[in-house]
């Protein structure tokens, strides 16, 4: 089996303990994703390797066609690798006693559903490792509504960036077809230059680069992202106010008496707070 069963895609994610997809992959709700659009990368590395020692979650120096636009999602991962062709008929004969058409690279474009972004570990592969055009681009825009995070490279450049809403992060440009390659696997762990990517992650493209969020992590990420937030106004508000020193606020931890301050200005506004220590 190519697209990895939903029996063995929830063993793989067995942390995760909320709903799942059809496919097996963690379902991370709408709200949380909305959320992460706020999120930035340092703060999601803070949680993921400071807090809880995942070290290998973001991977950076991509071609990003629209940094302006912030990609966030739930991962679907694909994985191709040079081309055999033995292996190679193997696959194709697979798709087909499945019903699948076209070229391998569209069998997992096909699958996919909203708020998904398709993670493709493509080796590197620019030249002749182009995994989407205009067309593939529109239909995984049309069917997802988020974009895509290629290990490889794209064709028809200046017509995917027409696609003004529609995030991609890529290793380069060419105008070669996608050849001498075969996909052995949806909906499985892949490697993402120095990151780990699981099925049912969520994607936080920014342009720092790419972090790959543990769905059990996703709401630990999005609540220390909006209490650096929040604490940020408050801060900002006392150095204005000249209540505090620059020295006293810009700190990990605040001390004791700036805490307490801290906290009782956010119940007068009804805010959520978390202390910290």
């Amino acid at each position: 089996m190519i697209f990895n069963s939903p029996e063995r895609v929830a063993a793989l994610t067995a942390t995760w303990t909320g709903e799942r997809l059809p496919d097996g992959r963690p379902c991370v709700p709408d709200d949380i994703l909305e959320r992460m659009k706020l999120v930035t990368s340092d703060e999601a590395w803070g949680v993921l390797e400071k807090t809880h020692g995942y070290k290998y979650q973001f991977e950076g120096n991509w071609l990003n066609l629209h940094p302006e636009l912030i990609l966030v999602g739930r991962v679907v991962t694909c994985q191709m690798v040079p081309h055999r062709p033995d292996l190679h008929e193997v696959v194709q004969r697979i798709g087909e006693s499945e019903g699948r058409s076209g070229g391998q690279n569209t069998w997992v474009i096909d699958s996919l559903t909203r708020g998904d972004v398709l993670v493709v570990d493509l080796f590197g592969k620019i030249r002749d490792g182009t995994f989407v055009g205009d067309n593939l681009s529109t239909a995984a825009r049309a069917r997802t509504g988020t974009g895509i995070v290629i290990d490889g490279g794209i064709r028809d450049f200046q017509r995917v960036m027409q696609l003004a809403d529609f995030a991609v992060f890529c290793r380069g440009v060419d105008p070669s077809a996608i050849s001498e390659v075969t996909l052995v696997g949806v909906n499985i762990p892949i490697r993402i230059g120095r990151a780990t990517v699981l099925p049912g992650d969520v994607v936080l493209g920014t342009p720092s680069g790419v972090t790959f969020i543990p769905p059990h992590l996703a709401e630990e990420v999005v609540r220390h992202s909006e209490d650096i937030r929040q604490r940020d106004v408050f801060g900002k508000q006392r150095l204005a106010e000249g209540v505090y020193t620059s020295g006293q606020i810009d700190v990990p931890v605040w001390e004791e008496a700036i805490e307490a301050d801290y906290l009782a200005w956010c119940e007068e506004r009804g805010l959520p707070a978390r202390k910290r220590t």
